[in-house]
C-alpha cells in the first residue's frame, strides 16, 4: 500500500509525543518487549510439546489488550512480522550481505549515490558534530553508506550496522531502516521498540527514497543515535532530506533523459549478481546476473554464483563487446569488431560456440548475437562513478586499462574512451591526491600533463613535490617539452 494512503495511522509514525517523558516510555515498552517475547517462547514450547493447534501466533487476547496499551500499532504489527520472519530477538549483530568488492561495485551503479551530496549536506555534516549516524541502504534494507560521528560508527559496528550489512525487517527485525521499507513509509523507532535486545540502547528515524518517473522504492535514508534522535523533529528532517532527494532524482531524469530508467537497469543488474555470488548456485537452466572483470593485467574473469572462471583473451573480447552492444551484433560486425583485417564469419560463428559452452546456452541468442543474461562489467562500474562525479570511487574500482593487451578494435575503443574520461576526471579534479594515485596507474605514469598538473599543486620543496618534479622532468626529456602542450583542462 502507498505510504501516504495506509489507514489509520495518524500519529503512529514519531516515536515520542511532545512533553512525553522518555524514561518512562522506555521502562513500559522494555517491559512490554520482553512480555511479547516471552509470550512467543511460551507459545513455542507449547507447540513443540503439543503440536499444531491452529491458533493465531499472538498469544493470548488478553496479552495483545495489555501490549496494545503500550505499544504502538505499527511497531507491534513489525514484532509480529519479526517473529513470523523466525528473526531472533537475542541476534548480537546483522548478517553481511556484501564484501568490500561488492559493495564498492553496487554503490558505484546504484541511482542513491547520486543524491549522497544533498543526504551528506542536510544530514551528515550536521551529525558529525552531534555524535549521530546516517545510513543509506537500497531497496532491499542493504546498508550502502553509514557515515556520522566516527566513535557512534565503533560503537554501532559492534552489532554490525555498517556498510554492507543486512537491516532489512525480515533479517534484523524491527528498525527504522528495515521497517520503514517494509511499509513504504517514514517511522521512528525508540529505544526497545527494536526488535533485537542489542539495539534496545539507540533509536533511529527513516524514510523510503522512491524513483520520481516510477515510483518504486529505491532504498530509505536514516538517523540513528541516541535518546534524542526520538524526537518529533529528528523525523521531520528525514522526511525533508528525503524530498530533497526525490526532488534531485527528477532532476537529474529531466536532464537525462531516460537516464533514471537506465539506472535501474543496471543497478538491477548490479543487485541480481551479487545476491547471486551470495546465493547457492541455480539450477543448470536458470539464469544467472554474471560479473565480468576486465580491467588491469590479470587474465579476465568471469563469476557466477560461487564460482569464478577465468576466460580466454579472445572470449573476454566477445563478452565486452556484447556488453558494449546489448542490442546485438551480427557475426560480420563482431568480426570487425574483434579484428577488421583477417576474421571472418566463420571464425566469429565458431568462437560464440565454444563461449556458450562456457556461458549456458540459454545466455547468447543469435541474428545478432547478443546476451540474454545480465553481466556486470567493472568497465560499467567505473563510468557509473564517473557519471556521477565521484573520481575518488572510480579511481579505487579503476584496477588498469580494459584488456591492456587486446588489440581488437571494438576493445581498443572501449579501453581509450574509458581512460579518456579517467584522465580528464582527475585532471579537472585539481585533487592532489587523486592526481597522485592516476599517476601511479600503468595509463597515468608515462603521462607528461598529469605529471605536470601534480607539480602544480603540490607544496614546493616537499618530498613528493621533489619526486613528482624529477619524474615530470624525465618525462619532458623523454618526449620533448611539446607533450606538455596539450590543451590544460578548465578550471
Amino acid at each position: 500500500m502507498a505510504a501516504n494512503t495506509v489507514p489509520g495511522r495518524a500519529g503512529q509514525w514519531a516515536a515520542l509525543r511532545p512533553g512525553e517523558d522518555a524514561a518512562a516510555v522506555a521502562r513500559r515498552l522494555g517491559a512490554a518487549h520482553d512480555r511479547f517475547v516471552a509470550g512467543g517462547a511460551r507459545q513455542a514450547g507449547r507447540s513443540t510439546r503439543s503440536g499444531p493447534t491452529g491458533g493465531s501466533s499472538r498469544g493470548s487476547a488478553a496479552g495483545d489488550v495489555a501490549l496494545a496499551a503500550d505499544v504502538r500499532a505499527v511497531v507491534l504489527e513489525s514484532w509480529e512480522r519479526s517473529r513470523c520472519s523466525g528473526v531472533d530477538p537475542e541476534a548480537e549483530s546483522a548478517g553481511v550481505a556484501f564484501g568490500d568488492v561488492d559493495l564498492r561495485e553496487y554503490r558505484a551503479v546504484h541511482p542513491l549515490a547520486s543524491v549522497l551530496p544533498v543526504v551528506r549536506t542536510l544530514l551528515v555534516d550536521d551529525a558529525v558534530d552531534a555524535e549521530l549516524l546516517v545510513a543509506i541502504s537500497d531497496a532491499d534494507g542493504r546498508l550502502l553508506w553509514v557515515e556520522g560521528d566516527t566513535s557512534m560508527r565503533d560503537r554501532a559496528a559492534a552489532m554490525a550496522f555498517a556498510e554492507g550489512a543486512d537491516w532489512s525487517e525480515s533479517a534484523m527485525g524491527t528498525n527504522a531502516p528495515g521497517t520503514s521499507l517494509a511499509l513504504d513509509h517514514c517511522v521512528q523507532l525508540f529505544g526497545a521498540e527494536h526488535f533485537a535486545r542489542t539495539v534496545r540502547r539507540w533509536s533511529c528515524a527513516a524514510a523510503p527514497v522512491h524513483d520520481p518517473a516510477s515510483g518504486a522504492i529505491l532504498g530509505s535514508v536514516d538517523i540513528t543515535g541516541g535518546m534524542r534522535v526520538a524526537a518529533p523533529e529528528v523525523l521531520t528532517l528525514v522526511r525533508a532530506t528525503v524530498a530533497a532527494a526525490e526532488a534531485e532524482l527528477r532532476l537529474r531524469g529531466i536532464a537525462g533523459g531516460h537516464r533514471s530508467d537506465e539506472w535501474r537497469d543496471v543497478s538491477a543488474s548490479a543487485s541480481a549478481t551479487v545476491a547471486d555470488a551470495l546465493a547457492p548456485p541455480a539450477g543448470a537452466g536458470s539464469p544467472h546476473a554474471r560479473r565480468l572483470r576486465v580491467l588491469g593485467g590479470d587474465r579476465p574473469t568471469l563469476r557466477a554464483g560461487r564460482g569464478e572462471s577465468r576466460l580466454s583473451p579472445r572470449h573476454a573480447e566477445i563478452l565486452v563487446l556484447l556488453t558494449e552492444h546489448p542490442d546485438g551484433l551480427s557475426a560480420e560486425r563482431l568480426a570487425v569488431e574483434l579484428d577488421e583485417r583477417s576474421l571472418d564469419s566463420v571464425t566469429v560463428r565458431a568462437e560464440m560456440s565454444r563461449l556458450r559452452r562456457v556461458l549456458g546456452a540459454d545466455m547468447i541468442a543469435s541474428r545478432p548475437y547478443r546476451l540474454t543474461g545480465s553481466v556486470l562489467t567493472d568497465v560499467m562500474a567505473v563510468r557509473g562513478a564517473l557519471s556521477r562525479g565521484d573520481v575518488e570511487e572510480a579511481l579505487r574500482l579503476y584496477r588498469g586499462p580494459a584488456l591492456p593487451d587486446s588489440l581488437a578494435p571494438g576493445v581498443s575503443e572501449v579501453r581509450e574512451s574509458l581512460d579518456a574520461r579517467m584522465r580528464e576526471a582527475v585532471l579537472h579534479s585539481g585533487d592532489p591526491s587523486l592526481l597522485q594515485r592516476w599517476a601511479a596507474t600503468s595509463t597515468g605514469r608515462d603521462d607528461p600533463l598529469v605529471w605536470q598538473a601534480l607539480v602544480a599543486l603540490l607544496r614546493a620543496g616537499s618530498p613528493a613535490f621533489v619526486q613528482a618534479k624529477a619524474h615530470a622532468d624525465l618525462l619532458e626529456r623523454r618526449f620533448g617539452r611539446a607533450a606538455t602542450r596539450l590543451q590544460r583542462p578548465r578550471t
